[in-house]
């Protein structure tokens, strides 16, 4: 793995130098296409969960009128917050545009996570543990490590879906069990330092990017324990083109660290 980027590496030893203040600003953001039926019970669970956060619906045009539900729960509840995109351009600009978004509201805590309940809000308190008691920089909700399970998955989605983990890592040199997983909390200074502009992957090889970055860029990662639940309603947006986009962005990762590498050695 190459060396940190000097600035990169002192922005995150700074932040981890202390907890993370109390209370801190926690923005949950949940991006949504077509989640008409899950916004409502989504935000009521997460303030149940963590009382004090604040939530970033990210709603990518959903023409089920899923963004003007979120506008309607905004203008009841303070901490519900809405950033409309004209288009479908891809769970990873989404999540560009409201990184930023929370990012200028001062967020100390960011997570990451869907609007279907397959990421149970019941681990909200075990994800962000690690980062406000000043243990982790980026902790990822993994379904691989003990204690985290898929109870409804066929084994062919478990080959698949671990299989990719395993293939990031081993390529990446990335010590991580679960590297796909949207499940993810970061302190606001880790995410700061990945660059969020130049990020590659419009899918889910997002997760596996960011991870990538924020590791080089010497953030402390955790894994946690999680339970992945089938979505309640609605369908799932995984496809295999979204497979080959993380597959291929995997490869480019390992090809652009090793040019990095060339280049250091000419020098």
């Amino acid at each position: 793995m190459p060396a940190a980027e000097p600035a990169a590496a002192e922005l995150v030893a700074t932040a981890a130098a202390e907890p993370v203040a109390a209370p801190a600003a926690v923005w949950i953001i949940v991006p949504t296409y077509n989640e008409r039926d899950n916004v409502g019970p989504i935000s009521d669970a997460i303030l149940a969960a963590v009382p004090d956060a604040h939530i970033l619906f990210v709603d990518d045009g959903s023409p089920d009128g899923t963004g003007e539900l979120a506008d309607e729960l905004a203008s009841k509840h303070p901490a519900i917050a809405v950033l409309h995109r004209r288009a479908k351009q891809g769970l990873g600009r989404a999540y560009v545009a409201a990184f930023h978004d929370v990012l200028a509201r001062d967020a100390d805590i960011v997570v990451q996570m869907d609007a279907d309940f397959s990421h149970p809000v019941r681990f909200l308190p075990s994800l962000l543990e690690p980062i406000v008691s000043g243990k982790a920089d980026l902790v990822l909700g993994s379904r691989y490590v003990k204690g985290g399970q898929i109870p409804r998955w066929n084994l062919l989605r478990r080959i698949v879906s671990r299989g990719g983990s395993i293939f990031a890592g081993v390529v990446l040199l990335l010590p991580f069990r679960d590297l796909t997983g949207g499940f993810k909390a970061w302190r606001s200074p880790a995410l700061e330092v990945i660059d969020l502009e130049s990020l590659h992957a419009g899918g889910y090889g997002f997760q596996v990017e960011t991870t990538f970055r924020a590791r080089r860029a010497g953030a402390r990662i955790v894994e946690v324990p999680i339970t992945f639940e089938e979505r309640r309603v609605g369908q799932s947006k995984m496809s295999m083109d979204i497979f080959a986009e993380a597959f291929l962005l995997v490869i480019a990762l390992r090809l652009s660290t090793l040019r990095r590498r060339h280049v250091k050695q000419l020098r």
